[in-house]
């Protein structure tokens, strides 16, 4: 059975930390698909330069509940992070996910801003963006370039985007599909 994750986009999105797992992830076969949390389908990086063209919407996936994903994706960046963590959608899909034991994956700002808030990280080791875990008072910090607990994969930023993803391959498939791909990609 194919696996299935969503990556959630919002303006300003961190390019590397959401490019990265969705090639990661699709070279590996799983199904990912692009949503953005605004009404339109084009959402703009952090740096300005890269756009994106989602599949979906957050409004209708909303509409289709999170019986059909395997895992979420939360690329950080700012504003990228404060805009998802302002969407009751991201935050209503994030507790829904939780509450069913899917994956829970955010790197860089996002574990601090968007998850802590709806008390994702209470009890589970989690690292972030450097100084960003001073915002997280219920989670246990790790200096990890990726910490994985149970349900949730958290990790540092930018440069550890691909150890992120394919720490999210591993849990998701398994560790020998994480490898050919780490490999492949001379990681």
């Amino acid at each position: 059975m194919t696996k299935k994750a969503i990556v959630l986009l919002a303006d300003g999105f961190e390019e590397v930390e959401a490019v990265t797992p969705i090639d990661y992830l699709r070279r590996a076969g799983v199904d990912v698909t692009i949503a953005a949390i605004t009404d339109s389908l084009n959402v703009k990086g952090r740096w300005g330069g890269l756009k994106v063209t989602a599949d979906i919407t957050l409004t209708e996936i909303a509409k289709q509940g999170t019986g059909g994903w395997d895992a979420v994706i939360l690329p950080g960046g700012m504003p990228g992070a404060e805009n998802l963590a302002a969407s009751k959608e991201t935050g209503a899909l994030l507790k829904s996910m939780a509450a069913e034991s899917k994956l829970i994956c955010a790197i860089c700002a996002s574990p601090a801003v968007v998850l802590s808030p709806l008390g994702l990280l209470k009890g589970k080791k989690f690292t972030c963006y450097p100084g960003m875990e001073e915002k997280v008072k219920d989670g246990e910090w790790s200096d990890d370039r990726v910490a994985v607990d149970g349900n949730v994969i958290t990790s540092r930023g930018a440069g550890t985007a691909g150890e992120f993803a394919i720490a999210i391959i591993e849990k998701l498939i398994d560790k020998a599909a994480a490898q050919k791909i780490a490999d492949a990609v001379l990681l």
